[in-house]
């Protein structure tokens, strides 16, 4: 029996797989930059490093990659364990089985121990539409957020990607970074730098504040843009760290602004609009919450860009859900 031989790092699959998504790029790229740079980076995978860019870590340095095959669960367990020894696991799967399959080893072995282990959600949200609900990841920002000690991460494009992979080595605890498929418009230019914990504020707004976080951010932007061309006054802020939360940049968009509205590719239950509406009641702040994103069910199963259309979650949607929400505030 012959074993067909997995793709070359310079085979046209894979290269042509790589220019339809950068941020794949991005997460082994910069992972194999920390190791040449000499921190305690290890790396493992769930039997997806072609889905993920992992192959390019692996390509530059076999000996600090770890293939587990499809036991997730395992892959969580034994990063835990590695991180003992005084390394940096990043371990990686799709966000559907990182966060819901795994989620005890998350808790037990992972956060109640305090392990500096890195749990890369990829493919989050509805990006793998074809492949139906066991594969989408809309409840995964509750669960993390939920777990003490976890910090929870929702970069916006390949820039922040590899911004908060630097910005994450030396942070203590665990980590949970929730990333797409890699194919999320430019937001921020190369060699950006972000501060884990700290919102990026782009623009302010009297009549509404857009809080977004990870693949939202784009589609957040283009709206305000489109708001701002039409008379309204409207900031957006880049919450790219879900947990902890940037208190300080959510109050003051609530004092500045008649109407927040914060949008994530998630269940509008449990994630950034359940964060944000948690810390504007404790301290009874005034303004009006509009939270969007998929609204309490499971999501229907097709074309990536045909679901965000459906769920008003590309930039006309967006926009329009924004429109909505502005009338409804003024009433």
């Amino acid at each position: 029996m012959s074993v067909a031989p997995g793709l070359q790092p310079e085979s046209w699959h894979l290269l042509s797989l790589l220019e339809q998504a950068p941020g794949l790029k991005a997460l082994g790229d910069t992972l194999a930059d920390l190791a040449d740079e000499g921190h305690p980076v290890v790396v493992g995978t769930a039997d997806l490093k072609y889905s993920n860019g992992l192959v390019r870590f692996q390509d530059r340095h076999p000996d600090k990659y770890l293939q587990f095959g499809i036991s997730e669960q395992h892959m969580v367990s034994t990063a835990a364990g590695l991180a003992t020894t005084g390394l940096r696991p990043y371990v990686a799967t799709f966000a559907s089985f990182m966060a819901l399959l795994a989620c005890e080893q998350i808790r037990t072995d992972v956060a109640y121990t305090r392990l500096p282990v890195r749990l890369i959600g990829h493919h989050a949200g509805i990006t793998l539409g074809f492949y139906g609900t066991s594969h989408h990841a809309t409840e995964d920002l509750a669960i993390t957020r939920s777990i003490a000690g976890l910090t929870v991460v929702a970069p916006a494009d390949t820039a922040a990607l590899a911004a908060v992979l630097r910005a994450s080595v030396d942070l203590p605890g665990p980590v949970y970074f929730r990333i797409g498929r890699g194919r999320d418009p430019e937001v921020y230019p190369a060699g950006t730098t972000l501060q884990i914990g700290k919102a990026v504020e782009h623009g302010r707004g009297s009549d509404l504040t857009l809080i977004a976080t990870g693949s939202m951010v784009h589609p957040a932007l283009r709206a305000a843009a489109a708001l701002n061309a039409d008379g309204y006054d409207v900031g957006v802020l880049d919450m790219h760290t879900v947990k902890p939360l940037d208190e300080e940049a959510v109050l003051g968009a609530a004092r500045r602004s008649r109407l927040l509205m914060t949008v994530e590719e998630h269940n509008v239950l449990g994630g950034l609009g359940g964060a944000v509406a948690e810390l504007i009641s404790e301290h009874g702040v005034p303004v009006r919450l509009h939270r969007h994103g998929i609204r309490d069910q499971y999501s229907l199963i097709g074309p990536p860009t045909h679901l965000y259309g459906h769920y008003r979650l590309d930039a006309p949607g967006v926009e329009a859900e924004a429109r909505e929400a502005l009338h409804s505030a003024s009433h």
